[in-house]
């Protein structure tokens, strides 16, 4: 883990809370303490070697604040108006937090404009021509029954100056963003505008990336629904693949960076044969290339079942290093298509027929609806996220860490995107579930 210290995770507060929160009859009524930002904290580094090594040099553990209400808050709520963007890629439940958020506001604190920004940071910017939804409960009622969001999405960065024109034009005082690393990047380009004018605007962000790869949080809502989702396709994959001589099922999931869907789904079904991500550079050729272990594999059993994570072998292709996607990110070779051409071209030289089938059920996984589990996350965490901004607390990112829901610093989630380590528990029961080597070399 990084060295941080406490100062690292201190949260930014607008000024002093000085509202009484409408949640305290209730709290009362249930013996339920308000959360402290002082007195609940959870521990950076749980474990027991830091946190003697750390008490024996006179130290304090490095802590986070938890998420939570406070019984003071710093907007009047019947005075206060909200915002709420969803960016970048479809995720299952996003539905479930616009819905989440837009419920908390209304009925727990008694906010009564919510305002939709569509089809994300574009929603801002008047020239693009899209409405602003006025969001009540009636409307987002039964929006957790249908995946994507409804606000729409977009990815790509816009004028910080013209969004926070607009949010002043609403007289918009807590901005809700959702979205993953590059969209909470936008989010602190937003507060540093917004304190350059010295408005007091909350922008709290609810992390959104399918791949599970921001740091310093436990899970990201949707990943759960996305590996289920993944593994259907894993069985079906295998299902193909015995189904034919020499079958060969493989299976593109979601990773860019990360590998986390490819093996957790790997590890859910058990029927596959080798995985691949971008965390782990493999070859194809060679006595112990992919196509060699592939090949002895169908000699051996008649059938395999691959899957590849869409960053994996990204080193095999000849892509533009300059070429950017409208993120801002490296624009990646799809590794399906050329992995399958490889492997069809490999067993024609070597006169063995295949039967290979490839699936990519991407953009299927992004769009369900989320399931149960991670419904009950995406509600908790824009609860937190209310909590959060009508106590006045902005520049932060609500998640989970160590099992205790967090108040987290966009700086601190933003720092890099977290991976599989080839060393880690993670990827070794990947190499016991399926038996391939450690390196494909």
């Amino acid at each position: 883990m990084s060295k941080f210290t406490r100062s690292d995770f201190e949260i930014e507060n607008l000024g002093p809370a000085e509202f009484t929160s409408p949640l305290q009859s209730l709290r009362h009524e249930a013996r339920a303490d308000f959360i402290s930002d002082d007195k609940h904290r959870v521990l950076f580094d749980h474990s027991l070697e830091k946190i003697q090594a750390t008490m024996e040099n006179g130290a304090e553990p490095v802590t986070i604040e938890r998420s939570g209400p406070r019984e003071k808050l710093f907007f009047k709520p019947s005075q206060t108006i909200c915002a709420v963007v969803t960016c970048g890629g479809l995720c299952p439940g996003l539905n479930d937090v616009i819905r989440g958020l837009v419920m908390t506001l209304n009925y727990s604190y008694g906010v009564r404009t919510i305002y939709g920004i569509p089809y994300g940071y574009e929603g801002f910017i008047d020239r693009y021509g899209h409405s602003i939804r006025n969001l009540t409960p009636d409307f987002v009622s039964n929006l957790h029954t249908d995946g994507g969001s409804v606000l729409g999405s977009s990815r790509g960065p816009q004028s910080k100056k013209e969004m926070v024109d607009k949010l002043v034009q609403l007289k918009v005082n807590v901005l809700f963003v959702i979205g993953g690393d590059g969209t909470l990047r936008g989010a602190q380009e937003i507060v540093a505008e917004v304190s350059s004018r010295n408005l007091k605007i909350s922008v709290i962000g609810i992390p959104k990336t399918i791949d599970n790869d921001l740091e310093y949080m436990d899970k990201s809502f949707g990943f759960e629904t996305a590996f289920a989702e993944a593994v259907r396709a894993v069985r079906c994959a295998h299902s193909e693949a015995k189904g034919y001589p020499n079958g060969v099922g493989l299976v593109k999931l979601m990773g860019r960076d990360s590998g986390f869907i490819a093996a957790f789904a790997a590890i859910a079904d058990n029927s596959v044969n080798y995985v691949l991500i971008p965390e782990v550079p493999f070859n194809l050729e060679g006595k112990n290339g992919l196509l060699k272990c592939l090949e002895n594999r169908l000699s051996g059993r008649g059938h395999a079942v691959v899957v590849v994570a869409e960053g994996a072998g990204q080193h095999l292709m000849q892509n533009d290093p300059s070429a950017k996607d409208a993120s801002g990110n490296a624009k990646f070779g799809d590794i399906g298509p050329f992995l399958k051409k490889q492997i069809e071209t490999h067993f024609k030289a070597i006169g063995k027929e295949i039967n290979i089938k490839y699936i990519d059920p991407s953009y299927v996984i992004r769009s369900v609806p989320a399931s149960p589990q991670d419904a009950i996350y995406c509600l908790r965490l824009a609860q937190n996220a209310v909590h959060a901004a009508m106590a006045g607390k902005t520049n932060m990112v609500v998640g989970r860490w160590h099992g205790h829901h967090v108040n987290l610093p966009i700086s601190v989630v933003t720092v890099r995107r977290r991976k599989v380590s080839p060393q880690g528990d993670l990827w070794l029961t990947v190499l016991e579930a399926t038996g391939q080597p450690a390196e494909f070399k």
